[in-house]
């Protein structure tokens, strides 16, 4: 059993299962702050079940993220030890501006959002959602600066110490934290973090729409979720390009790897659909002729750096890499219709008589996951095999003293655990959901009164 391998597909687990909540929570707590912010300008009572209810959702989500990212932080000292040694200047830097400036900020305001409706007044109230939706945020800033050093590091200098290895230490804070990469991921992961909360919010009020349950809210929280989905689906598509943009610049394997791209300089097409064959080094599929040279160089005839370019031992696996990818622009793309159409059938006023939509939004709550996780797999495998960019590779960062046996052991206890933490998630969201929001209005009361009501 190969310890290196078994310890990759152990972080992959933990790391997949994990980040399926903090998207939710950074995207909820925008919501929150918009939710709130309108019962303060109105009074409107809607405004603040709408709150409430939201709020449990996001503390459940809260919850189950803080005990399932624990593990994560543990394995940096089990698994990768060498790698920790390595980085261990730089990355804790970056973990440690995320305990202190994000988790203690989200977490000490989040009481009061959960307990204090009546014990602190409504501005202070609303403070410290706000201060829940920006801690939830410098969450995202901090770990995404520590994985953008890895994939673009820079701010650092090699040291060697006294027993002779190696290591990074950080020369430039600000370096590190505005690597070349940062922005454009960090702007990648806060659209996808916003679309996730809005197609979550779309997701329960479409469910309440089909059976006629709390109608008033459900329509108020789809409208809010609507918008946010627009903007953020949107947004995808923008901080996409400019994410590849700068992946062609600092990782033009990974790039090639994307598009199955293998001649070392030509123009680059863009597949659409289609399977990689590594042997013949081509793809067969649906493409456009020169399309990502002009994505990338705004010139269909300029070069795009190729697999050929680099040595195998150097190439990321172009099969996975390459279809993980284009499952990402697909369901993505997919929403960005989605939404694009909600809005339509809302300008026209037929949005919550159609129900053939409501139940396409149910399910959809699972595009922005499955499209997060499609392009974290992309990313971090897509820089295989480099651990650190340039400086560590994969194979050297495990550590020396752990076996296969050791490390399947805890994989199989991880899997069982996190098996039962997801089974009660489910079981208290779905709880929270059938539950509905306090105080409702009974399903009569809240009937539409006439046809137009209804279908607008």
């Amino acid at each position: 059993m190969d310890a290196v391998f078994l310890s990759r597909i152990q972080f992959a687990l933990t790391a997949m299962f994990h980040y399926i909540f903090p998207p939710f929570s950074v995207g909820l707590g925008l919501l929150l702050v918009i939710m709130e912010g309108l019962y303060l300008k109105t009074r409107d009572e809607r405004y603040l079940r709408m709150t409430k209810f939201w709020a449990k959702i996001f503390g459940l989500i809260f919850a189950i993220g803080v005990a399932t990212g624990i593990v994560l932080e543990f394995q940096f000292g089990t698994n990768w030890s060498t790698y920790s040694r390595f980085v261990g200047d730089v990355f804790g830097s970056a973990l440690a501006a995320e305990g202190i400036f994000a988790f203690f900020l989200e977490s000490g305001f989040l009481a009061i959002v959960l307990f204090g409706w009546d014990r602190v007044s409504p501005r202070w109230h609303y403070f410290a959602t706000v201060m829940v939706c920006v801690g939830a945020h410098f969450s995202a800033v901090w770990i995404v600066v520590a994985n953008s050093w890895q994939q673009t590091p820079a701010g650092h200098h090699l040291v060697r110490d006294a027993s002779g290895r190696v290591r990074a230490e950080v020369a430039d804070f600000w370096g590190v934290v505005f690597n070349p990469s940062t922005l454009d991921r960090l702007s990648h992961v806060i659209m996808s973090a916003w679309q996730s909360g809005a197609f979550l919010v779309l997701s329960i009020s479409a469910y309440y729409l089909l059976r006629k349950r709390h109608m008033e809210f459900a329509r108020a929280s789809m409208k809010i979720g609507l918008v946010v989905a627009v903007i953020s689906s949107l947004g995808q598509l923008v901080t996409g390009h400019t994410s590849a943009q700068t992946v062609a610049k600092h990782q033009p394997a990974k790039l090639a790897a994307f598009e199955g791209h293998y001649p070392a300089r030509a123009p680059g097409d863009m597949v659409l659909v289609g399977w990689v064959d590594e042997e013949r080094r081509t793809v067969r599929g649906i493409r456009l002729p020169g399309m990502l040279s002009y994505l990338i160089h705004l010139d269909r005839d300029a070069p795009i750096t190729g697999l050929d370019h680099f040595s195998k031992r150097d190439r990321p696996p172009v099969q996975a890499v390459f279809q993980a990818y284009h499952v990402m622009v697909a369901v993505g793309m997919g929403l960005i219709g989605l939404s694009l159409l909600g809005v339509l059938l809302w300008w026209r006023r037929k949005l919550f008589g159609s129900r053939w939509l409501l139940w396409g939004f149910v399910p959809a709550v699972i595009g922005p996951q499955l499209a997060t996780q499609a392009g974290w797999f992309a990313a971090e495998v897509g820089r295989q095999p480099w651990m650190v960019h340039g400086l560590l590779r994969t194979e050297d960062g495990v550590s020396s003293t752990v076996t296969g046996a050791e490390v399947l052991a805890s994989l199989i206890m991880f899997g069982l655990i996190y098996l039962l933490l997801g089974a009660l998630f489910v079981f208290l969201l779905n709880s929270k959901i059938k539950h509905g929001p306090e105080d409702a209005p009974t399903d009569i009361e809240d009937a539409p009164t006439d046809a137009k009501e209804a279908g607008a």
